[in-house]
């Protein structure tokens, strides 16, 4: 049992680190970051600003909206007559409430890991000198994707805190009564949307917007589902999570 422990909280962490990696070379590749963190690197570029400091204050936006819905979707089952499972969904409620809130000290820890690799890490895009150059900002893109999906697929995995951007997806996805897949492509076009408006608006151009972020669109999703397919059941397996 100690030992499932200790791999669950080991695949969750790695998971995580995983991640923030992916994501932040999404950056650097400077073809266009995923979509879930396109607004705050927008903000953040064209304001000057840490795109870790930005990230964590999109993430609290993500955890208050959550708060919101499972509130809303609470009230609409009372109002559909199911006040009498009031007391036995109490307890319920409040691990859902918990485990919304612990998502603001877990977007802390991560976008400090952000700030880490962001220091540590090249601006490919930076140090290009002309077309020649385009492979190796290809061949970091497709790290980035790859590392995104898997790092997104361990933590998931574990069932522990998720990520807000996966938080606010099942959030919305809980409230509308559609499924995690279609809610999740129509949140990333929304955030497409809304970071094309910034860069027009306020910088005249695109910013964070380009093919980067369509290849991360179709391609996360299919590393998610290809990680699965060869280590999911394995990782799940050492960690004793109950699917």
């Amino acid at each position: 049992m100690q030992k499932q422990k200790f791999y669950r909280a080991g695949f969750y962490i790695l998971g995580l680190l995983i991640l923030a990696m992916g994501l932040t070379l999404n950056t650097k590749a400077g073809l266009g970051v995923s979509p879930i963190i396109s607004v705050s690197y927008s903000i953040s570029t064209i304001f000057q600003l840490n795109f870790g400091d930005m990230t964590l204050v999109l993430y609290s936006v993500f955890v208050v909206a959550e708060i919101f819905l499972h509130s809303i979707r609470e009230r609409r089952r009372q109002r559909q007559g199911e006040k009498a499972l009031a007391q036995a969904r109490k307890k319920d409620r409040t691990l859902i409430l918990f485990m919304d809130i612990l998502q603001i000290p877990l977007s802390l820890i991560f976008t400090r890991f952000l700030n880490v690799f962001g220091s540590l890490l090249p601006e490919f895009a930076k140090e290009t000198k002309g077309i020649q150059d385009l492979p190796l900002r290809l061949l970091v893109l497709i790290l980035a994707i790859i590392f995104t999906g898997v790092g997104a697929s361990m933590s998931l995995s574990m069932r522990i805190v998720p990520n807000p951007g996966d938080g606010i997806v099942q959030a919305i996805a809980d409230c509308i009564h559609k499924n995690v897949g279609f809610t999740k492509n129509c949140f990333d076009l929304f955030n497409i949307t809304v970071t094309i408006l910034l860069g027009l608006v306020l910088a005249g151009r695109l910013v964070g917007v380009g093919i980067g972020t369509v290849l991360a669109v179709i391609g996360v999703g299919r590393i998610i589902a290809l990680f699965q397919h060869l280590a999911g059941e394995k990782i799940v397996a050492l960690s004793g999570v109950e699917v």
